[in-house]
């Protein structure tokens, strides 16, 4: 079907996904504090990928080193990730959604858009999360817009189980006061840089002088982030298939990395993986990412675009080398990441459909 803007976006967002997969198959954790997370062992160098409402009661919430959550809740139940059993799941969740007869375009594993054209989208909303507790036995909060902005920013209002609706209508009673971090798209880093001058509130993005915010930003960036204040954005929903814009492999070591030769060892090793996964999509890559976090958590990422878009290793591998002379000498390593952004299927760089809090 072909893209098209609806009267009504729904997002659809399952209630702590991942943890609700491992209740499903432990339903005596139910009412416990439950953490997702690396493989389950608080004593490795690893991150909670999804905590249960109980365990977020004391703090914890996806990010947050597994150590320190296991401090949080000294009595929580730590699982390991189960990738194969969370792809499963999602897979059940949009097929029920599709079945429902919308166009739904998927975000990720645990969320997707709706076009509605229901003169009561409410009505629709709970249809959605009573045919997919039906289905799968998830529950789902379901944020109602009048764009993909403020659908995907309602959900959070609706969480857990609920329905809220969020529209140009009421958006400055809702958001006016709240600060610029609480909206979709804008993070820490973003956030200051807008509190540099003085814009603090999501009323104070939406009044902002437009020439302030592409000084800042840059052309693209500016106005988006000045429409982003007013709660402007595309209504229109897509159901083409999702097509990956590159592929990323990480590595948190468990003894930090000291030496030049261990770092040069550790990205070949993560650019081979890398170079693998875009072999798969059999396209060649078009730019290269590093992340690095030194010890004890300081992170820094570098990117480079390539002369020309190649499917060599040894390339890919030198662009990567080259970044890494960037690195701070005399710092240990902790962890490394590197990334590999692909042409698209149409020949050009990939463009989000939606935009996104960047990650490598």
């Amino acid at each position: 079907m072909a893209p098209r803007a609806f009267p009504w976006v729904l997002h659809v967002d399952l209630d702590q996904f991942l943890v609700a997969v491992e209740l499903l198959r432990r339903p005596e954790l139910a009412g416990k504090p439950v953490i997702v997370g690396g493989r389950g062992d608080p004593s490795e160098r690893t991150v909670v990928s999804t905590a249960s409402y109980e365990a977020r009661e004391f703090g914890v919430g996806s990010g947050m080193p597994l150590r320190i959550a296991a401090r949080k809740v000294p009595d929580a139940i730590i699982l390991p990730v189960d990738h194969e059993a969370y792809l499963e799941a999602s897979g059940h969740v949009m097929d029920t959604l599709r079945g429902l007869g919308m166009v739904v375009e998927v975000l990720g594993w645990d969320e997707a858009f709706l076009g509605c054209d229901a003169d009561d989208p409410e009505a629709v909303a709970r249809r959605v999360q009573e045919t997919v507790h039906a289905a799968t036995e998830l529950h789902c909060s379901v944020g109602i817009g009048d764009n993909k902005i403020r659908a995907k920013i309602a959900t959070g209002f609706g969480k857990p189980a609920g329905v809220y609706r969020l529209t140009e209508e009421n958006w400055f009673a809702v958001m006016g006061e709240r600060p610029t971090i609480d909206l979709w798209g804008v993070g820490a880093k973003v956030s200051k840089r807008l509190a540099a001058h003085g814009i603090s509130t999501v009323a104070d993005l939406a009044a902002a002088d437009g020439d302030v915010l592409v000084g800042e930003f840059g052309p693209r960036m500016g106005a988006w982030y000045g429409d982003l204040g007013r709660g402007s954005g595309s209504a229109v929903v897509d159901d083409a298939p999702w097509v990956a814009r590159g592929h990323s492999r990480e590595t948190t070591y468990q003894q930090n990395l000291t030496t030049p030769d261990q770092v040069e060892a550790a990205l070949r090793d993560l650019v081979t993986q890398v170079h693998a996964d875009t072999e798969a999509e059999d396209r060649p890559v078009f730019r290269m990412g590093l992340k690095v976090r030194y010890a004890p958590f300081f992170t820094q990422s570098y990117s480079k675009k390539l002369p020309a878009p190649t499917r060599s290793l040894d390339e890919l591998t030198s662009a990567v080398l080259a970044l890494a002379a960037g690195m701070e000498s005399g710092r240990e390593v902790r962890l490394l990441g590197v990334r590999a952004e692909m042409v698209m299927p149409d020949g050009g760089d990939p463009v989000e459909r939606t935009p996104v809090r960047g990650r490598i």
